[in-house]
């Protein structure tokens, strides 16, 4: 019986909002006292529409929900307990690369263990809602496993730093990776990152390399394999490369520890990527990542000496959005769970800072810390009804996390 009562008009009563909307039971008027835009109104008009009961981050509960007698104390709630990332599952390893793919409907990760000798490939179990060990790819300095899956095959791009690198491939009929192909090692011989992509229907991977002798280069997927397709920068001790289809354009930026990230745009006439030039004033970007925020598309710049930045792609312009400190970052992740955008930085020497993207103001804002020793990757992982993110560590165990979502009005 509400009759004479007057309610707090939060989340808490949103049910009955909710309730009011769909019965045919005659209710008397009840009204709120608070907040101060519901006071004096009807529940029966208010709107399932005003109630903001959607949160990520640590929140307030509302004490009470009724007015009580003048002279009562109200009890009081503690605050909600429920940070954006929760811990879900610790790996006991180390690794400096994380890969997700979805092979024959199943969810995997391909994991780079310079430590274990191996590229280790989980797979998603959906009864328990973990990670398992599915097998094992030797690889004795393994700096990136790229897991590809093309024309209903799934390759493996194995990068090493010592013994040079290779290709492998799933065989069904024996049920474990088979080496396909070595890499020529005169083109590559100190791989720091890969990137798969697909132009015209056909596929491509890209591999940085990172020594003065050696030449970042392109590779195409035939009947019979990936070969050498195009050798794009050489000589520049390249840290990362990223794949960006800007316009309907397809780009790689390429960052370098000797001169600003260079931008190379796909010709559709010669087949190949050709040099557009470069994001100025940048010097010694460890890596390059994109993501898009509705029509505009912005950079991502980590440093690991110096300040990180945020920058928009204005056709030939890039404007500085936001600078954010980074002593000691290796790794500056965007990535998307839903409608929210956010932005993990990783640090040698600190927490890593997640950032919650602003669309209003155009920025990140600092959200949460995560304790992950030496990270060297994020990867979200969207697992059925999970929305993980995996933190590989250099130097400790690789965490995953779990995003959590809380509707304060059930």
């Amino acid at each position: 019986d509400l009759r004479g009562n007057t309610l707090a008009c939060d989340c808490k009563i949103k049910w009955l909002v909710e309730w009011l909307e769909s019965t045919n039971t005659t209710v008397p008027a009840v009204f709120c006292s608070s907040p101060g835009q519901f006071e004096g109104q009807r529940i029966r008009d208010l709107a399932l529409g005003d109630f903001q009961c959607i949160t990520t981050g640590t929140a307030p509960l509302s004490p009470v929900t009724r007015h009580l007698t003048p002279g009562v104390s109200r009890p009081s709630l503690p605050p909600l307990p429920a940070p954006d990332f929760v811990m879900h599952q610790v790996l006991p390893f180390q690794a400096v690369s994380a890969e997700p793919f979805t092979y024959a409907s199943d969810l995997y990760v391909a994991l780079a263990q310079p430590s274990a000798s191996s590229c280790s490939i989980l797979k998603w179990d959906y009864v328990e809602r973990k990670l398992r060990d599915f097998d094992r790819i030797p690889a004795h300095s393994a700096v990136h496993c790229k897991p590809i899956v093309a024309q209903e095959q799934l390759y493996v791009v194995v990068a090493q730093l010592f013994g040079g690198s290779y290709i492998y491939r799933w065989d069904t009929a024996v049920d474990k990776f088979i080496k396909i192909q070595d890499i020529d090692s005169q083109k590559i011989r100190k791989p720091n990152d890969i990137e798969a992509f697909q132009i015209e229907g056909d596929w491509f991977f890209v591999i940085a390399d990172s020594s003065k002798a050696g030449s970042t280069s392109l590779y195409r997927l035939n009947q019979n394999g990936f070969y050498s397709h195009q050798a794009l920068h050489a000589w520049h001790r390249d840290t990362d490369v990223e794949y960006v289809e800007n316009d309907g354009k397809p780009r790689l930026i390429i960052s370098s520890s000797s001169q600003a990230p260079v931008i190379y745009q796909w010709s559709r006439s010669q087949k190949q990527f050709v040099p557009q030039g470069e994001v100025g004033e940048m010097l010694d970007v460890q890596m390059v990542k994109h993501f898009r925020a509705k029509r505009d598309q912005f950079l991502c710049l980590s440093r690991y000496i110096g300040d990180s930045k945020v920058v928009r792609w204005e056709g030939q312009r890039f404007v500085e959005v936001q600078t954010l400190p980074s002593r000691g970052s290796m790794v500056m992740q965007p990535f998307a769970v839903g409608q929210r955008r956010y932005l993990a930085l990783g640090s040698d020497f600190s927490f890593t800072h997640v950032y919650l993207w602003e669309e209003e103001k155009q920025k990140f804002a600092k959200f949460q810390e995560l304790s992950v020793q030496a990270p060297r990757a994020f990867r979200a992982v969207p697992a059925a009804d999970v929305q993980l993110l995996l933190a590989p560590s250099f130097k400790a165990n690789t965490l995953v996390y779990r995003h959590v979502v809380v509707d304060l009005s059930l």
